[in-house]
């Protein structure tokens, strides 16, 4: 099967470069990422 990839929303990918050089955006989002991941490995130990 072939995926056709959506049209760029070109507000959206501006919102996204401009919280990509805010550093404390970067900061959350990966403090996210590490506290998701955190859950799932411990879920998977508890298994």
């Amino acid at each position: 099967m072939i995926r056709i990839a959506k049209k760029t929303d070109p507000k959206k990918l501006a919102e996204l470069k401009k919280k990509i050089n805010d550093e404390s955006y970067i900061n959350l989002a990966i403090n996210r990422i590490a506290q998701t991941l955190t859950k799932e490995i411990i879920h998977m130990k508890e298994e």
